[in-house]
């Protein structure tokens, strides 16, 4: 049997060995822009037109070294196109349907893609990205591919595991995205790691349906719960979005027994009243990160199933992830497992010295082995230089502050850029985040460093109120004063601005740099209310 190299080679073997189950669900309530019920696809369905779409980008020259934007969102058409182009080495560029035309004319300008595959409902937004483009840019249309304009750049070059299948913009907190070249070597790996889990997180081969709201632009769901379900013929339920009044329903209805989230996910259905689909559901366990550590168990408690916090990100994937899928999970602490033997990790300061055991410091990884660089991204598409810098000395740096439990266990603190480091002490944003989402009237909350003259640097925080919040000094004491009930003196807010909304990315992330920026200016010009002063250490008793 040849070498499965690439992932259409992963796929047509999935289809030759379980070509009559049901590779991809799409609920209804998911599907009902385009569909008047329930989507599904067998993996001999979805070969067939795989096949045909293929023959078509051949048929226009396709081939290695050409790159596609795809504007399919979360629907069928995502997963045949990119398969199909696979297939022939060509790699995609997935594009989110809802950022804006000015970031998508960015990517599309910055990854030199030939041409935009749209469904007809995105045209006019595929239309508003080539008209920001500074070189023509086709657009063709998903269901009619008799437009494809022909490509002669056929380099001969058959596809491998070396050649790049994606090329996935990051949503970094400063600056323009960066593109991340990942090869089909990286989604094998990625589907390798998820698969061979075991434990809690042990998948059976051919019986697994795997629901995910996460959006096919980004790792989480383009590489690692679509590649564990072909390499074990299991069923990807695929929702456009995360619906939460809907939630339960399709999980209930679905049969779903594992489920993807993000961590924001958790703290809004727990906010739901109670609903009887939210019991009576078939799932053995969730998979993801950054659920607030005090959701964490009541969750569980209510629902019924265990949250996986795991650890990665782009440039990573599978060839260093972490997850904490055996006991002791040590439940509402930020624990994401303990390293596997086949990475290498170290935890360093800001000189790049080991820390102390139970010190926070930079996460960086590597893989075990002659090949450190095995299963991670390719590097930075046309930024060399950024590439190297991220594996100065041999590892990749993550960027992420952790700190090692005394069993071994990794607990993650921070984003390196998003620490407060006032009179000695770091302070996590996201932990002064959590307690801030918590109160009353906050509806959305952004934490960064203000320059401080005697401290070094304070906490600043910028809230979005909802209508009935006042947004003046008098209610910014009390947000301090119910902050200080959670936090410790030094972590609660020295300055609190009341903004209208927070600078996000294209994927609703915290910018952080920008946030930062804006934190300075708004204390430089006095739009913050400045609440030093309620910073008191408290009084010892006796």
């Amino acid at each position: 049997m040849a070498e499965l190299c690439t992932v259409f080679d992963l796929f047509k073997s999935a289809a030759e060995r379980y070509g009559a189950a049901v590779f991809l669900h799409i609920p209804a309530e998911a599907a009902s822009a385009y569909s008047d019920r329930a989507v599904d696809l067998t993996y001999g369905e979805a070969m067939d037109l795989i096949g045909e779409a293929r023959t078509a980008y051949a048929a226009a020259g396709l081939s290695t070294g050409v790159r596609v934007g795809l504007l399919l969102d979360n629907r069928v058409d995502f997963f045949i196109h990119w398969f199909a182009l696979n297939g022939l080495g060509v790699s995609v560029v997935p594009l989110n349907g809802e950022a804006s035309p000015e970031d998508l004319a960015y990517i599309a300008d910055d990854s030199g893609l030939s041409f935009i595959v749209a469904l007809p409902e995105r045209r006019e937004l595929a239309s508003r990205i080539v008209d920001n483009v500074t070189r023509t840019v086709p657009v063709v249309s998903a269901h009619d591919l008799a437009s494809l304009p022909v490509i002669e750049s056929n380099n001969g070059a058959a596809p491998s595991e070396n050649t790049e299948c994606a090329l996935l913009y990051t949503s970094g907190s400063t600056g323009k995205p960066k593109g991340c070249m990942l090869s089909n070597s990286y989604f094998r790996v990625m589907g390798d790691w998820y698969r061979n889990l075991g434990d809690l997180c042990t998948i059976r081969p051919g019986q697994e349906r795997l629901l995910t709201p996460l959006p096919l632009v980004h790792m989480n769901a383009l590489a690692t719960s679509t590649m564990c379900m072909i390499m074990t013929g299991g069923c990807i339920i695929q929702l456009d979005r995360f619906h939460p009044r809907t939630w339960w329903k399709s999980v209930a209805t679905s049969g779903a027994t594992i489920v993807h989230y993000l961590g924001v996910l958790p703290a809004i259905l727990l906010n739901l009243d109670s609903e009887p689909f939210e019991r009576d559901h078939t799932v053995r366990f969730g998979f993801g990160a950054g659920v607030n550590p005090k959701h964490h168990k009541a969750f569980e408690d209510r629902f019924g199933f265990p949250l996986i916090e795991a650890w990665s990100m782009t440039e990573v994937g599978g060839a260093a992830a972490v997850i904490a899928n055996r006991e002791p999970r040590h439940v509402g602490t930020c624990c994401f497992g303990k390293p596997e033997p086949f990475m290498e990790w170290r935890l360093v300061d800001d000189a790049g010295k080991d820390v102390e055991p139970g010190q926070p410091g930079e996460l960086l990884v590597r893989r075990a082995g002659p090949d450190p660089r095995h299963g991670f991204f390719s590097g930075y598409f046309g930024m060399p230089e950024e590439t190297e810098k991220a594996w100065a000395g041999g590892w990749f740096h993550t960027g992420d502050i952790v700190r090692e439990g005394p069993d071994g266990s990794l607990h993650f603190v921070d984003r390196k850029k998003s620490i407060v480091r006032r009179s000695g002490e770091n302070i996590s944003s996201l932990e002064v985040e959590a307690v801030l989402s918590q109160i009353a009237g906050v509806q959305a909350v952004g934490v960064a460093p203000v320059p401080d003259e005697i401290r070094g640097e304070e906490v600043f925080a910028a809230l979005v109120m909802d209508e009935k919040s006042a947004r003046d000094e008098a209610a910014a004491q009390q947000i301090v004063a119910a902050a200080l009930e959670s936090l410790t003196y030094y972590k609660v807010p020295g300055y609190i601005a009341f903004v209208d909304a927070l600078p996000l990315t294209a994927s609703q992330k915290l910018q952080r740099g920008e946030l930062k920026s804006l934190a300075k200016v708004m204390v430089d010009k006095g739009e913050a209310f400045d609440l030093r002063a309620l910073k008191k250490r408290p009084r010892k008793a006796g």
